[in-house]
């Protein structure tokens, strides 16, 4: 039996607020159930503190793969420093808003060269995955007359120790082996391409500080390595991101202003050897992650064998992670509430299944809640990123769930 749910929500009429706005009018201002809810001054206020806990000159880029809804991305263009993007249509998002496209990078192995020919007519900064596609790179660019602008991504020797998802150190389909370096960047200067950097991206959702700090300073001990290699020096160096969010009870949250207090030191490193380089890190569930519900509605209250069941109308199509089918080795409950009745004082052990005829939806198992029945909502917090988008939304061929910026 688990019962977790995130501290000093704001409440309403024994109600959660969210934006501002007590859930059951929510609802009705939404029209149905399921939907995403996102927080834009738990956003907005997220990214002022980071500010606070970062180096002044440190920029910091938006990951669209967190969340692409396009009102959230207008709304990040205007607190962070850059996009980066992972796909024609991530793209098509952040062009449609007022960030420079000098700012904006896309990254991902396997980009096809119609996305690849897209991205050289934008002008944006293409994260080069293989040898193989530094040549196409080059062979667009050529047939388009434009000058493609690339920084190429390092798959390091080393990894982001703690990490959720490793994506650096060993064998990776991420970005080109740091020994490779020297050719692929003697490559580069051949094909007379806009060299810009590099991209390190080590791994994600990290709640250890000193983890993190040990991979940003190994990532930028490799990139200078590779100053004596580089077309023109560095202009700049993504040192990727991994700061991690709590989900579950037993988790501490990372401690940022640790990480920044370190990133300084290594800036001032950066600064004597390369005056004019931009070091960017690049976030995602970060800055929007604890921003975000997922809402769906009770629809049938049932006990098999002594266990209680709440049946929702959502379910694992449109939150998967929720259900512990996205990188759970041992499945955990997300927080939860009943989002009506948060001081109810009765409560009972629930386990909260979704519509799918599957055993794996499951949103919550043998948790503590309020007592709830037909018709009650149920709120999943930290849903801001790797939500709806990350869902394989055409299962079962359920209805969609709406997304709203409140």
């Amino acid at each position: 039996m688990t019962t977790h749910t995130p501290q000093h929500q704001p409440c309403i009429n024994n109600q959660l607020s969210i934006g501002g706005i007590e859930l059951t009018r929510l609802v009705n201002r939404v029209g149905s159930t399921p939907f995403y809810a996102y927080d834009r001054q738990a956003i907005i206020k997220r990214m002022a503190e980071l500010r606070q806990q970062m180096p002044p000159e440190l920029k910091i880029h938006y990951a669209l793969k967190a969340n692409p809804m396009p009102a959230v991305v207008q709304l990040m263009a205007g607190l962070v420093d850059g996009f980066d993007v992972a796909s024609a249509a991530e793209m098509k998002t952040a062009l449609d808003t007022a960030m420079p496209v000098e700012h904006i990078s896309i990254a991902g192995p396997g980009k096809r060269p119609a996305e690849l020919s897209q991205a050289i007519a934008a002008g944006i900064t293409i994260n080069v995955e293989s040898f193989n596609e530094l040549e196409t790179i080059a062979q667009l660019s050529a047939q388009t007359g434009i000058t493609a602008s690339v920084a190429i991504r390092i798959n390091p020797a080393f990894e982001l120790k703690s990490s959720g998802m490793k994506m650096g150190g060993g064998a990776k389909p991420f970005g080109i082996d740091e020994e490779q370096l020297p050719a692929v960047l003697r490559r580069v200067h051949a094909l007379e391409l806009d060299f810009q950097g590099f991209h390190i991206y080590s791994g994600s959702q990290n709640l250890k500080s000193e983890a993190l700090i040990e991979a940003q300073q190994q990532s930028i001990a490799l990139a200078l390595r590779l100053l004596e290699f580089c077309p023109n020096g560095i202009k700049k160096l993504n040192i990727g991101g991994g700061y991690g969010i709590p989900y579950f009870a037993n988790e501490t949250p990372l401690n940022t202003q640790q990480v920044g207090d370190a990133l300084a030191v290594q800036m001032d490193i950066v600064k004597v050897a390369q005056p004019n380089a931009e070091l960017i890190i690049e976030l995602g569930r970060y800055l929007v992650g604890e921003a975000g519900v997922y809402v769906c509605q009770v629809v049938d209250k049932k006990i098999s064998r002594g266990q209680v069941y709440l049946v929702v109308n959502g379910g694992l199509h449109h939150h998967l992670a929720a259900s512990g089918n996205f990188g759970q080795v041992i499945r955990k409950n997300y927080p939860i509430a009943i989002g009506n009745k948060m001081y109810a004082e009765q409560q009972e052990t629930v386990n909260i299944v979704g519509s799918l005829c599957t055993p794996l939806d499951i949103l919550a198992d043998k948790i503590l809640l309020p007592v709830a029945e037909v018709g009650d909502f149920v709120v999943v917090y930290q849903s801001g990123a790797y939500g709806l988008t990350a869902s394989p939304t055409a299962f079962l061929s359920q209805p969609s769930a709406e997304e709203v910026l409140v």
